[in-house]
């Protein structure tokens, strides 16, 4: 008897709740883990054979038209994919990778001709995806099993242990859950006792069957890695002209590979070096390797589960020797319980519980222009927004239609705010932004210029390694100030945006004292130094031509800071001198 496991975000053999069962499950003798490309969501064009034509339209989002998913995450995700292709080999198993919509894949599978194969299909697994496309993937696979299946074939949909709390232990149910964060962390406190222990990964597997259909026309499978990398992102041209150019010297803050066996070093460094106890102190960082975790991008594919990082770092605290990670006892926090970076990391992990949990709750809303605070759908088009009138109650966004120079600008980091532009180019170039940093451009182009918040969120969908569906909408949302931010109120006037709004150029004094960032990703003002007044022009680039009409009556020209014949260059770049808003801070330094 085959059992077909269709493989989504649970790329791991350890705490897979389907492998963990059929350890316990004689009944299927082969097994068959299926991984299915949607064309919906990735590129698949470059997978078809010489000369065809793709049915399908191609994988771009909805308003802004972006690749869903851009050329880092395409990567990141193959590199996964073969990780775990090998894992599976290793334990006498494999896995077979096919294009197509999920449904129309299944519906091939259970019509082939071969009887030897078809016949002997008894179960079809998943485990449950909450996201709106996932859960109608989800019923599609059903409606063809009930249609195909002839009542012999067992489906099943288990409980993909994503999160950190287990389903059947959270204390309410998500239709009951609190607006506000803090509610629904006192309700699982203390947070350390409350999570199960991840499953061990399988001591071996059943064998795949002996005779497996190909994948249909027009689409090919490619056979080895390289080309499955080429397949993914051949095809995914810049959605920049001209696209940005990595600057001398700069080097990625994420330049992980993907995959399991690459998230269980990457925990281990984390351990062993320290960083996981100093996260706390170092989390708002924007530069380097370690002041992050960078565990979001294999969370997000499903590489590690937060259960496993939650039984790594009690082990470290609880100084339980494990091998897998080496000799720890020099280790500074090794064996003195819980400190403050393993219960901020803990935090964070129930954050991304909760921004699931909202999404459960609320629905599409997560992909809705007013969020959870409104009731307009994902289809609103950019009429709808631009001619409603203000209720006093929600803000009025632009559409890309009439802000697209000012949308471009953003996406190519040129908007004359020195934080925001090295973010975004770091982006575009890596497909990593620190949080910080995430935080400061969301809310500088849904509170600063007043852009619709969905195409920032359909821009970091294409760009980001690490993206996750409910994490980034429901933070674009949080930070635009229609998800649930307690600090956001219901009494906003005149359409203006109320609660948090972020000072990017304060906010790059504080996180980026010395403008070592900003130099670093900004090209442009590479060569300007970290003196008090050179640093008002990393921040606000815009403020040159002002640096040098005070020092045009000097000796010497500008008095203080980077060169004179570098503030006159950069004067000559129209980005600069025309920002798309100019944002004013008086920083000590610069008294």
């Amino acid at each position: 008897m085959y059992l077909i496991y269709i493989i989504r975000r649970d790329l791991r053999l350890s705490d897979n709740v389907i492998l963990h069962a059929l350890q316990h499950h004689p009944r299927f003798t082969h097994l068959l883990p299926l991984y299915i490309f949607p064309p919906s969501q990735v590129e698949v064009s470059d997978f078809l054979k010489q000369g065809e034509h793709s049915p399908y339209p191609e994988a771009r989002s909805q308003i802004g038209k972006f690749w869903r998913c851009g050329p880092h995450r395409a990567r990141f995700l193959a590199e996964g994919l073969w990780d775990f292709k090998t894992n599976l080999e290793k334990l006498g198993s494999g896995l077979i990778m096919r294009v197509g919509h999920m449904d129309e894949v299944m519906s091939a599978l259970l019509n082939d001709q071969d009887e030897e194969f078809s016949g002997r299909i008894g179960g079809v697994w998943m485990t449950k995806d909450w996201a709106s496309e996932e859960l109608q993937q989800e019923r599609d696979v059903r409606d063809v099993i009930q249609r195909l299946g002839h009542g012999r074939i067992k489906w099943k949909v288990w409980d993909g242990e994503e999160m950190l709390i287990h389903n059947d232990d959270l204390p309410m149910k998500p239709a009951d859950l609190p607006h506000v964060f803090t509610s629904f962390r006192k309700a699982v406190e203390p947070l350390r006792q409350s999570v199960r222990p991840p499953l061990p990964p399988p001591i071996s597997l059943p064998p795949l069957p002996p005779s497996i259909p190909f994948q249909r026309d027009p689409f090919m499978i490619p056979s080895s890695f390289e080309d499955l990398c080429e397949a993914l992102q051949k095809p995914l041209t810049s959605d920049l002209t001209p696209a940005i150019e990595m600057p001398v010297g700069a080097k990625s803050a994420h330049p992980f590979k993907g995959g399991e066996t690459q998230a269980h070093s990457r925990i281990q460094h984390l351990l062993s070096s320290g960083a996981m106890s100093s996260y706390k102190d170092t989390r708002n960082g924007l530069l380097g390797r370690d002041f992050s975790t960078k565990l979001s991008a294999y969370l997000a594919h499903g590489f590690i589960s937060a259960r496993q990082i939650h039984g790594w770092m009690s082990e470290f605290e609880d100084g339980e020797y494990n091998s897998d990670m080496g000799l720890l006892e020099n280790t500074a926090g090794y064996g003195s319980g819980e400190n403050k970076g393993t219960s901020a990391v803990r935090f964070e992990l129930l954050w991304r519980d909760y921004m699931r949990l909202c999404m459960r709750k609320y629905g599409n809303d997560v992909f809705s222009l007013y969020g959870y605070r409104g009731k307009q759908t994902r289809r609103t088009t950019d009429s709808d927004h631009l001619t409603k009138k203000s209720t006093g109650q929600e803000p009025i966004w632009k559409s890309l239609a009439s802000a697209h120079t000012e949308f471009r600008r953003f996406q190519n980091g040129t908007t004359g705010t020195g934080l925001i532009d090295a973010s975004m180019r770091e982006l575009y170039l890596t497909g990593y932004t620190s949080n910080r940093a995430r935080q400061n451009c969301a809310s500088f182009l849904s509170k600063w210029l007043d852009i619709d918040w969905r195409l920032g969120a359909e821009w970091y969908e294409s760009m980001l390694v690490d993206y996750d569906v409910a994490n980034n909408w429901g933070n674009w949302q949080y930070v635009a100030g229609v998800g649930n931010d307690p600090r956001e109120n219901n009494g906003r006037k005149g359409g203006q945006k109320a609660g948090r709004r972020f000072n990017p150029v304060k906010q790059g004094y504080d996180y980026d004292p010395r403008g070592e960032y900003i130099r670093t990703w900004v090209a442009e003002l590479h060569n300007i130094d970290d003196s008090a007044s050179s640093m008002e022009v990393l921040m606000s680039p815009w403020k040159v031509k002002e640096k040098l009409a005070r020092g045009a009556g000097q000796s010497g020209g500008v008095a203080q800071g980077a060169p004179q014949e570098t503030m006159e260059k950069l004067a000559c770049i129209k980005w600069v001198t025309n920002p798309l808003v100019r944002i004013t801070y008086k920083s000590r330094r610069s008294m």
